[in-house]
């Protein structure tokens, strides 16, 4: 399933069908045994892991941002887990080569006919889910190696375009506080995911619940919920979800605003931004938007269900100058600054 501007099927219908709205009530109740099965093994986060739940069912990738040990891999790992899917980790460092990642072809010798001939050996690109891990860690021709296979789900080596399995998704994490041997990801790279999702510090109560179940012998056994032929035709479902045209261009307007020169009275974004977000941003609030209504049971997407997601969605595609630097101005305050204003 690939990205291209204008693909987004914004407007279905006036109606989803009687068979869908059944299998919407179904995915609810799917996504309250999947978080059931998660919570298992991860203490709290439940933004993160409905966020995270709307990036798989929506066919999206994510970026997730915390410091070391908030249970970022383990999370990703368990999500594997409980939808059966294929999981590789591949752990990001600055001699990680684009190969290492993609596969390459090697010379082979077939000793019954004497013939020499390349054979291409898949890297762990090739999987359901790819957990990129301290994806900043390595160089910029590495991270690179990402960029076709997370637009067009595909590989190309050599002559050769390899299409990978589907469902296909990358969740990448990055450690916010450590600057020596990190790369920043380019701008092109962090378009390509849906959210930024923000991982904080658990509350007391539930780091006294991890230290707890973390020291003991116990160890959880996951039920494999779904299967990857189901969250393929979960993630066709979500995309029937109707948006009224109006709803379309309040997502719309939201990331206009994020602009220079185009946003209107927004005297912040004037001030503070050299960038905005591109249409990839519009696209991701709507399909988003259809998920979250699908997964709470409803058969409509919401002004409420766009607004829910311009944090994650849009703060790491908007771009601030240095002004905003020296007035500690983040992209997040941009955002908020923008949903005040910005109304349905």
């Amino acid at each position: 399933m690939t990205w291209e501007y204008g693909v987004v099927d914004a407007v279905e219908s006036d109606m989803i069908g009687e068979s869908d709205r059944e299998a919407v009530l179904g995915l609810e109740q799917l996504k309250k045994r999947l978080e059931k099965e998660i919570k298992k093994t991860i203490i709290g986060q439940e933004q993160v892991v409905s966020l995270l739940l709307t990036a798989l069912f929506s066919s999206g990738h994510s970026l997730l941002m915390g410091v070391p040990g908030l249970a970022k891999t383990s999370l990703v790992s368990t999500l594997a887990q409980v939808l059966d899917l294929d999981f590789k980790r591949v752990q990001f460092t600055p001699d990680l080569m684009p190969a290492d990642i993609t596969g390459t072809e090697i010379l082979t010798h077939n000793q019954s006919d004497n013939q020499r001939s390349f054979h291409f050996v898949k890297g762990p690109i090739f999987t359901n889910i790819l957990l990129a891990d301290e994806i900043n860690r390595a160089p910029p021709k590495t991270q690179a190696a990402l960029l076709q296979s997370m637009q067009e789900h595909e590989v190309s080596v050599g002559n050769l375009t390899h299409r990978l399995p589907e469902p296909y998704l990358v969740f990448a994490t990055q450690n916010p506080i450590e600057q020596e041997g990190t790369y920043p990801l380019p701008e092109a790279e962090l378009d390509r995911f849906m959210f930024l999702i923000q991982v904080d510090y658990p509350s007391q109560t539930e780091e006294h619940t991890i230290v707890d179940v973390t020291t003991g012998t116990s160890e959880p056994r996951l039920e494999k919920i779904v299967q990857p032929k189901q969250v393929l035709e979960l993630q066709h479902l979500v995309r029937k979800v109707p948006v009224a045209p109006e709803i379309i261009r309040y997502a719309v307007r939201l990331v206009t605003a994020t602009r220079p020169r185009q946003a209107q009275n927004l005297s912040l974004v004037e001030k503070y931004v050299a960038w905005g977000a591109g249409p990839r941003a519009s696209q991701y609030l709507v399909l988003a938007a259809k998920t979250r209504a699908a997964l709470d049971g409803r058969f409509a997407a919401s002004a409420d269900d766009v607004a829910w997601f311009a944090r994650p969605v849009l703060s790491h595609r908007i771009i601030t100058n240095y002004h905003a630097e020296m007035s500690s101005v983040s992209s997040r305050d941009v955002v908020d600054q923008i949903l005040e204003q910005v109304r349905p």
